[in-house]
């Protein structure tokens, strides 16, 4: 299944506005959300092909969020990447571990991103 909407995770308003920008331009739909809760809530109303998920946000994080939509079954089959300026190998680990299918850090490269998007068709 081609990915085509894309469910955008992250309480950065400049970072939303980058990633809105460079797939929108790239032809996918992009579906924003400010907060984990948000994000939750939107991937089990508008099941996107993909989630790209902060981390760092207050309330629920991205790891918990991330969690959250892999573990229910209307929305397990959403791939979710996680975009982060957490940096560590732990917190990669840990990322996969809440079932994300790929891990990003901030700056995030266009063409990495573009590629891991890909690569989950």
């Amino acid at each position: 299944m081609a990915v085509k909407k894309i469910l955008v995770v992250d309480d950065s308003p400049t970072d939303l506005q980058w990633f809105r920008d460079l797939l929108s331009k790239k032809g996918f739909e992009v579906l924003t959300a400010v907060s984990g809760e948000e994000g939750v809530s939107k991937a089990k109303a508008e099941m996107p092909d993909l989630v790209l998920m902060d981390v760092v946000m207050p309330g629920l994080n991205g790891f918990q969020a991330t969690r959250e939509i892999v573990k229910n079954e209307a929305t397990k089959h959403i791939p979710v990447i996680l975009c982060t300026n957490k940096t560590q190998e732990t917190d990669r680990i840990w990322g996969l571990k809440q079932g994300a299918k790929d891990y990003v850090t901030k700056p995030v490269n266009a063409d990495e991103l573009l590629g891991k998007i890909a690569a989950q068709n």
